[in-house]
């Protein structure tokens, strides 16, 4: 009796299975319609590969997470401040209760049993391992073996796959499956490093710095200088108020101690010996003292250096050294996000100096990621990205003018993207050899919160370059800050470094030191910056109005009075701001 009705619903499930699951009921989910340039097809998978992927499923309270994530970040809202609990979010990133059920459902159909499936902190994804012959089953496509021309890196990938059509509303989306780019990040474009300082052949009307600047700083940069543009003065923070700044390492950059303490002794000797910062460890992540990154090094001697003896820590992503060909920037950034929302306590400022081009990864892929940014903004933290160091996009070098190339995460409107100035007064990166990344987003659409001043932009702009760049896309940076030229210590040796790799942590120090200024206040982090920025906070930024960002076979936009996509809002002012903050 027991072994008729057991066998009768497994029957069932069987018939209902085929019927959701079934051949028949598959539609493409994701395509691509060729490799990424530097890819090839190299060669069949072998179909006992074990693949491991993520399933992002669904989120139907986003909508509520962004509304209330907006109101918390608007000055003039009533909610101002009042920043959600890891618990709260949790609950508007969890998926609709129906949905794990149904993915479970599937998994099983193609004999992945649910105690192999790990789930995310928040529960908004699933990471399965499965052979290739399963994959290929399951995702109704073929795997290939693709190579990276430049390094020889392999991947297994496929063009597209799909999924049956009951499951297109509960998953987002599989990575890294059609995921094709550079194994690695930009560190928003590569170390520009030298070992002197450099003529950069600046005109001499910009060449002339006023009495409170160091003439040296006109040549090489140092926090001393940066105090003294931005007007931090000898501000100094608290270190038991309960503020934070964090910086992040990816792609096998690990920032070394001793590097910074000889950094420290050179520019605040009284402080080189209590230098020291929190490394924290994500996926593994390591932090190699015998091989310093010199994009490592970089953001940890300025964000930190610039807020010492605030709390400061570095997280270093893994994942690399498993498999090297396997791993992917965005699945990474997933993997940073998703231990971070897992934290009870939350540094109130990260920084980030690592980018890549916005169609290096799919629509839905960047959208899942800038929808944990907004995560974390709801939660209190101020994500800020380095814009990138190529304008509006790399330049074919061929005279060919080609479509502006926007850059992701800071093409995200939940981040606050940070552009590049030098020299004092202040112009766009221009004779420097890198420019500002600056532009508008393919993916993602003005946000509200900056309608006026882009549309200002676009008014001036006029009819120059449409068709290549998107005009109702999210504009990018939203600041800027110094970036040529910085003094850094790498590997004992004095260089120069220069790029948005520099200015993102410059500015995240500054928003750092604001966020003190509100705790000894008795007031909480700033949190997501946007929506004051263009409200108000633009009023206590110094507008750059020279210089533009070239790329594409153009010379790119201009800076121009107000915002604009070379230089954003303009550069920090930390007495003006600390001002407004209170």
């Amino acid at each position: 009796m027991r072994v008729c009705l057991l066998l009768g619903l497994l029957g069932t499930f069987v018939d209902a299975s085929s019927e959701l699951f079934g051949r028949n009921s598959l539609r493409v989910k994701e395509r691509i319609s060729a490799p990424s340039p530097g890819w090839v097809k190299h060669s069949t998978a072998h179909p006992e590969h074990m693949l491991q992927f993520r399933i992002s499923l669904a989120q139907p309270r986003f909508g509520e997470l962004e509304q209330q994530l907006l109101g918390v970040s608007d000055p003039s809202h009533k909610d101002y401040g009042l920043h959600l609990s890891r618990q709260r979010v949790q609950e508007l990133m969890a998926p609709h209760p129906d949905t794990r059920d149904v993915v479970v459902k599937w998994l099983a159909a193609h004999g992945v049993s649910e105690k192999d499936i790990a789930y995310s902190a928040m529960g908004d994804s699933m990471t399965v391992q499965t052979p290739v012959r399963t994959a290929e089953a399951m995702f109704d496509t073929d795997f290939h073996v693709y190579q990276y021309v430049e390094t020889g890196s392999n991947v297994i990938r496929t063009m597209q796959y799909s999924l049956p059509e009951v499951l297109h509303e509960h998953i987002d989306l599989v990575h890294p499956l059609v995921m094709l780019s550079p194994t690695l990040p930009m560190t928003t474009k590569g170390q520009n490093l030298s070992n002197t300082s450099q003529d950069l052949g600046i005109p001499a009307t910009f060449m002339q710095p006023r009495a409170a600047i160091n003439s040296s700083c006109m040549a090489q940069v140092t926090p001393d200088c940066l105090r003294q543009l931005y007007n931090i003065g000898n501000y100094t923070p608290s270190a038991t108020n309960g503020n934070s700044i964090a910086v992040t390492g990816f792609a096998l950059e690990w920032a070394n101690i001793s590097d910074y303490r000889q950094f420290l002794q050179m520019v605040v000797p009284s402080a080189a010996a209590e230098a020291n910062f929190t490394v924290v460890s994500i996926d593994q992540g390591t932090n190699t003292q015998s091989k310093p990154g010199p994009e490592a090094n970089l953001d940890v001697q300025y964000a930190f250096g610039l807020t010492r003896p605030m709390p400061a820590a570095f997280y270093t992503v893994g994942g690399i050294t498993d498999n090297p060909s396997d791993w992917t920037f965005g699945g990474a950034t997933l993997d940073f996000i998703d231990f971070m929302l897992n934290q009870t306590d939350l540094p109130p400022v990260i920084s980030t100096s690592y980018a890549q081009p916005e169609s290096d990864n799919s629509r839905e892929l960047a959208n899942k990621i800038c929808q944990g940014f907004a995560a974390l903004g709801a939660r209190g933290v101020s994500v800020l990205y380095a814009s990138g160091d190529l304008g509006v996009g790399s330049d074919p070098g061929n005279g060919t003018v080609t479509p502006f190339e926007p850059y992701f995460p800071a093409s995200c409107p939940y981040v606050t993207s940070v552009g590049m100035t030098y020299q004092y007064p202040e112009v766009a990166g221009k004779d420097t050899g890198m420019y500002s990344g600056g532009g508008f987003s393919n993916y993602f659409a003005r946000p509200s919160y900056q309608d006026k001043a882009v549309n200002d932009y676009l008014g001036y702009l006029g009819d120059q370059y449409t068709n290549l760049y998107n005009s109702s896309g999210r504009g990018y940076p939203d600041v800027s800050a110094q970036g040529v030229n910085f003094l850094e210590i790498y590997y004992y040796s004095v260089v120069n470094n220069t790029g948005t790799s520099a200015s993102a942590p410059t500015f995240a120090a500054i928003v750092a030191l604001l966020n003190d200024v509100r705790a000894n206040a008795g007031k909480g982090p700033l949190g997501f910056l946007n929506p004051w920025l263009y409200a108000s906070g633009y009023t206590a930024l110094n507008d750059v109005t020279v210089g533009n960002n070239p790329g594409c076979g153009t010379d790119g936009f201009n800076a121009t009075k107000g915002w604009d996509p070379v230089t954003g809002l303009g550069t920090p002012d930390f007495a003006k701001m600390k001002e407004l903050v209170l």
